[in-house]
């Protein structure tokens, strides 16, 4: 059978909700729910009213970052459904997420308990630098197109492939500048995506 086409897409703020994640990993380390200080924020460290830590109470907050928080992440509203329209149109969907290796099959376990049609998970680590960490995952995957909610991503990612961007919360935002020329086109979520690709075809 020929090889149905791929689209690549990125986890945090394309189909989970880190934000939400964030808040209840602040919940578990220090017994509260931090209260909503701005909905529209880009970063959780401005979306929620918290402290920025530092020492060892950062320290403490980090490894609630663990195998539960990748688990339990939250669909962000209308993603999943986003992606079956993709699929039944003919798609097979790859996650590649800049996720350290060792949570790679958790992150994959999420998507599936949350109802995603995604069978696998590339974790490419996090690595600072002008070329995104993702680049080699997408040039040996060449999916017909990736999907970042994180301008720099994009970065180093082939033309041949279509940049889409996810511009979700504006405040803060590193979404904007010249930049923004390496997207080849930028969509609210990625159900305005999926409707955007899907009448493209």
């Amino acid at each position: 059978m020929p090889r149905r086409p791929t689209i690549a897409l990125d986890a945090d703020g394309v189909l989970v909700d880190f934000h939400h994640g964030y808040a209840e990993a602040w919940q578990r380390a220090f017994g509260h729910r931090p209260a909503e200080r701005d909905p529209r924020a880009y970063w959780p460290i401005d979306r929620w009213h918290v402290e920025r830590l530092e020492g060892e109470a950062l320290r403490h907050f980090g490894r609630h970052f663990d195998e539960h928080f990748w688990l339990h992440l939250p669909a962000i509203p209308g993603a999943v459904e986003a992606c079956h329209r993709l699929v039944d149109a003919g798609f097979d969907l790859v996650c590649v997420s800049a996720l350290d290796a060792a949570y790679e099959r958790t992150r994959l376990a999420n998507l599936r308990r949350l109802g995603f049609p995604i069978e696998r998970v590339i974790a490419t680590g996090h690595q600072a630098g002008e070329r995104s960490p993702k680049a080699d995952a997408i040039a040996a995957l060449m999916p017909e197109a990736f999907v970042d909610d994180y301008l720099p991503y994009l970065r180093g990612v082939p033309d041949a492939v279509h940049r889409a961007l996810v511009l979700r919360a504006p405040n803060g935002s590193p979404n904007q500048g010249p930049e923004l020329t390496l997207a080849h086109s930028t969509h609210d979520d990625l159900g305005a995506f999926a409707s955007h690709w899907l009448a493209a075809k």
